[in-house]
């Protein structure tokens, strides 16, 4: 493959299902496992391999707000297209949403419910369709396999060592993939079940290359709690972090509590915009992650950080624990002030943390408590506020 194919390659991801099997009161697609959306991780997987230039989403037209919540802050995502009554329909769809003089050169299509391919599937995916019209990743039968007729009665035992179970991403040059549907559509053929097929009713012959075992399509309910179990199994390494912080008040009209502006007859003194609670927060995720403090990733002697947000904060100690390969299980954060109240401001709060981290809002917890007017913070001197995070990361040679 040349260097200009591989800038190339556009991935479309099949997400117009409705995925009724799986239980739910949501598509498959959308459902949470390990604290994201299915559909979240299979898009993040195209937008991080570097041979991928786009991913184009085929949808339900009833779809669209969950999509771009899953799809929210990835790049590489185009605007998605609403896909038809078949799987057939919304590939053609969503190839003739990239017709014309930019169209791709390499198409890989890929099932939404295949969240757990690797970038090393992939890479041999744009590799294979190098050689071929047409390539797609298999797995040898292990199992014997019986064809069966309409009563159910065994009618013929195959030669499993002939026979392959078929997955996804499949690799096709995009202009005879395109063709192939169009001419399929046209002559009344609307039942083929992968875009292999297709091409082979076309008269192409159609390339395979090793699949994954571990690259399962979720369908079933059991499936949906087999992967949640499987991907907390992944993270074993549970841990517990801790943060605390305190600004005087001083002159101004409001605070920031938790990302929200709070009015109040006075504002808090810091280099930041001295947001205790985000700043708890932050400590808390470093502490566990035992990667310093926040005054060592962000030191108050650096003018930059004069007057800065502290959600960037916040977003920095998150990426963190998303580049060790882990996720935040829990939030929990304590405000203690005699002033502002900070009750009708718990909802709000909690939403914008829920926002900066992208922790489900029934994860995160924010209290507030008063010290009874002892001490500074009950002669209304300042606000303190303490934090516990807790994460879950991959195993490590530490344990």
């Amino acid at each position: 493959m040349t260097e200009s194919q591989a800038e190339n390659c556009v991935a479309i991801v099949v997400a117009a299902g409705r995925g009724s099997r799986a239980g739910g009161p949501l598509p498959k697609q959308y459902q949470q496992i390990g604290g994201e959306p299915v559909l979240r991780r299979t898009l993040r997987l195209f937008c991080e391999h570097p041979s991928i230039k786009a991913v184009l989403t085929v949808i339900h037209s009833d779809d669209s707000g969950l999509f771009a919540d899953a799809a929210e802050g990835l790049p590489k995502i185009l605007a998605p297209v609403s896909g038809g009554a078949t799987r057939q329909d919304s590939v053609r769809a969503g190839l003739e949403a990239l017709a014309g003089p930019d169209a791709p050169t390499i198409i890989l299509v890929h099932d939404a419910a295949r969240p757990y391919a690797t970038p090393d599937l992939i890479t041999r995916a744009v590799a294979a369709v190098g050689e071929a019209d047409a390539a797609i990743p298999v797995l040898a039968v292990t199992d014997t396999v019986k064809r069966v007729d309409a009563a159910g009665l065994v009618a013929e035992t195959p030669d499993r060592a002939a026979l392959r179970a078929v997955q996804t991403p499949q690799a096709f040059r995009y202009d005879p993939l395109l063709a192939a549907h169009r001419a399929a559509a046209g002559s009344g053929v609307t039942t083929l079940t992968d875009d292999a097929s297709v091409m082979e009713w076309a008269g192409h012959r159609v390339a395979t290359f090793a699949g994954e075992t571990g690259n399962i399509k979720l369908t079933t309910a059991e499936d949906m709690s087999r992967a949640a179990a499987t991907t907390l199994a992944d993270l074993p390494d549970v841990r517990t972090g801790t943060g605390f912080d305190v600004h005087a008040f001083g002159p101004g009209d409001h605070v920031m509590l938790g990302g929200v502006v709070v009015p109040h007859g006075f504002g808090l003194v810091g280099h930041s915009d001295a947001d205790v609670g985000l700043h708890a927060l932050t400590d808390a995720l470093l502490g566990a992650l035992c990667d310093g403090d926040i005054g060592a990733h962000f030191p108050p002697s650096d003018p930059q950080w004069k007057g800065a947000s502290s959600d960037r904060f916040l977003a920095h100690a998150v990426e963190k624990v998303t580049a060790r390969g882990g996720r935040i299980a829990h939030l929990d954060l304590t405000l203690i002030c005699e002033a502002p109240k900070v009750g009708p401001h718990r909802d709000a709060i909690r939403a914008e943390i829920a926002r900066i981290t992208g922790v489900p809002l029934a994860r995160i917890s924010v209290k507030a408590t008063t010290t009874e007017k002892l001490g500074f913070t009950g002669r209304r001197e300042g606000i303190a506020a303490m934090a516990s995070a807790t994460i879950r990361l991959p195993a490590g040679d530490d344990i």
